[in-house]
């Protein structure tokens, strides 16, 4: 996914701007589709379901660091592993002799979020 930071970028601007650019935007939105597809099915696989931390993470990053997809790619990295970390601190702290499962609190900081971010309609370009 990082080699396709810049057709990506290029994508941004349109596809009529990428195809001047060189890059062909078809095969640009299969490859990263490929690429997501992918990575989302190994991630879900190793960690379990947590839903809503791929969801929210691209908008906290894309609210941090501007509309750059190369920048926001860079700052997923540690956004995500952050805001797990974060909610498995706080789930096994809130019920002091059990566990509250990590999907529920994802879910309970997500949504808002999510919703937020869709009453805004800025969602983003693929």
């Amino acid at each position: 996914v990082a080699l396709t930071a810049r057709p990506l970028a290029a994508l941004a601007l349109g596809e009529r701007a990428a195809s001047g650019l060189g890059h062909r935007p078809g095969l640009i939105r299969w490859i990263v589709i490929g690429c997501v597809a992918l990575l989302v099915g190994a991630a879900t696989a190793i960690a379990g379901p947590i839903a809503f931390v791929g969801l929210v993470v691209p908008f906290v990053a894309r609210a941090l660091t501007g509309p750059d997809i190369r920048r926001t790619l860079w700052f997923c990295l540690p956004i995500g592993p952050l805001i797990v970390l974060g909610a498995d601190i706080v789930s096994r702290v809130v019920v002091a002799p059990s566990e509250l499962p990590l999907g529920v609190l994802t879910a309970l900081c997500g949504a808002p979020v999510l919703i937020a971010v869709v009453r805004a309609r800025r969602l983003p370009m693929l």
